[in-house]
C-alpha cells in the first residue's frame, strides 16, 4: 500500500440512507430543485400531491426534463401522494355506494376514503394502484399510496371495530400485493399522520409495509425531544414520540421513514401563498430531531419543502437547502 492510500480515509456511509424533499409541481417548474438536491448533498427527489397530477406532469417536457437531471445528477426519484381519491374514483358511488365510507350517522359518502370491507373498493384500488405503479415508478422501490387527506375511514358495522390505522394497512396490504405483480421489489409506506398516528393493533402489516411518520402538528421552534412542548390544544411532542415508538413496535425501524415539515412554507403559510413569509429555519432544533430520529434507528429522513419555488426566490433569495443537506454530515450522538 502506497503512502497516499494508507493516509486517505475510508469512505463511510452516511447514517441516513435517505435524505429527501418534497416538492410539488409548480416548485419543479419554477425552480431548479435537481441542481440544489445534488449541491445540497441531498438523496432524493420526492413528487407531490395527486397521481393523476404527478402523471400528466412527468409527460410534459418540464417533467421529462426533471427526471432526466435527476438521472444524470444520480437522485433517486420518489413519489408521495395523497392517492386513494385516484385509486377509488369518485364517480363509482353512483354504481356503487357500498364501495363507500360510512359516516357515525350511518350514511354512506363518496367524499372520502373507501369502506375496507367492500371487496369491489379494494379490487378497485387495487388495479388503479397497479396502473399508477407503472405510470409512476419509483427508483427507490419505495412507494407512497396515502389515504385522503387526515380523513377519517369507515364506520359501517363491519369496520368501526377497527381503528383508523387498522383499516389503512388492510389497504396497504391490498396494495403492496398488487403492485408486486410489476415491481417485486416494491414496498409500501404506512402514513402514521392525524386519524392514524396511533399503531395499528388488530390488522399485522404484510412484510413490505414500512413505517412513515408525519408529525405535521408538532411545534419547529422546539426541538422534538422537548417532550413537553405542546402546539396550542394539540399533543405535547412527549405524546407524538410515544406514537412513534408504539408505531416502531408493530413496523420496526428497518425502512422506517421520519416525513418531516422542516421545509414546508406551505405548512408555516397556513397553506395560503397570500400569506406567504420567508421559512422559519430553527438549525439547532433540525439538528436535535436528526438525532431524535437516529437514536430511534430510523435511517431515511425527507422533508416536506412545499411552495420553495422560483417566485419564494426572487423575493426572500435562497431557501436553506444547503443548510438542511450540511446538517446530515454532522457526526450523531452515539446511541
Amino acid at each position: 500500500m502506497d503512502a497516499v492510500a494508507a493516509s486517505t480515509p475510508p469512505q463511510v456511509q452516511p447514517f441516513f440512507l435517505t435524505r429527501g424533499v418534497v416538492v410539488v409541481v409548480r416548485d419543479l417548474q419554477t425552480l431548479d430543485w435537481p441542481a440544489r438536491a445534488r449541491q445540497a448533498g441531498l438523496t432524493t427527489v420526492a413528487t407531490h400531491i395527486f397521481p393523476h397530477e404527478i402523471a400528466a406532469y412527468l409527460q410534459t417536457d418540464s417533467g421529462q426534463a426533471f427526471l432526466s437531471a435527476c438521472r444524470r445528477l444520480g437522485l433517486q426519484v420518489e413519489h408521495e401522494l395523497h392517492a386513494l381519491s385516484d385509486l377509488l374514483p369518485r364517480e363509482l358511488f353512483a354504481k356503487d355506494p357500498a364501495m363507500f365510507r360510512m359516516d357515525e350517522q350511518g350514511q354512506r359518502l363518496p367524499d372520502w376514503n373507501l369502506c375496507v370491507h367492500s371487496e369491489d373498493a379494494l379490487a378497485v384500488v387495487a388495479e388503479n394502484a397497479v396502473r399508477y405503479t407503472r405510470l409512476l415508478p419509483s427508483t427507490t422501490g419505495r412507494y407512497f399510496y396515502w389515504l385522503d387527506d387526515g380523513r377519517p375511514m369507515c364506520r359501517c358495522p363491519r369496520c368501526r371495530g377497527l381503528s383508523d390505522s387498522d383499516q389503512a394497512v388492510l389497504v396497504e396490504n391490498r396494495i403492496l400485493a398488487a403492485i408486486r405483480s410489476v415491481e417485486p421489489r416494491a414496498s409500501l409506506a404506512h402514513l402514521a399522520y392525524a386519524t392514524t398516528l396511533a399503531a395499528p393493533t388488530q390488522v399485522r402489516p404484510s412484510p413490505g409495509i414500512f413505517l412513515e411518520f408525519a408529525p405535521i402538528s408538532r411545534r419547529y421552534d422546539r426541538p422534538f425531544s422537548d417532550r413537553g412542548a405542546r402546539p396550542g390544544q394539540g399533543l405535547s411532542h412527549g405524546e407524538l414520540l410515544d406514537r412513534l415508538d408504539a408505531n416502531l413496535a408493530v413496523f420496526g425501524a428497518a425502512g422506517a421513514q421520519a416525513l418531516e415539515y422542516w421545509l414546508d412554507l406551505s405548512r408555516f403559510c397556513g397553506w395560503k401563498r397570500q400569506n406567504a413569509i420567508p421559512l422559519p429555519w430553527y438549525p439547532e432544533v433540525f439538528l436535535d430531531d436528526l438525532a431524535t430520529y437516529a437514536r430511534r434507528g430510523l435511517r431515511h429522513i425527507t422533508t416536506f419543502a412545499a411552495w420553495l419555488d422560483g417566485d419564494y426566490v426572487a423575493r426572500f433569495g435562497e431557501p436553506p437547502v444547503d443548510a438542511y443537506g450540511a446538517g446530515f454530515t454532522r457526526p450523531l450522538p452515539q446511541r
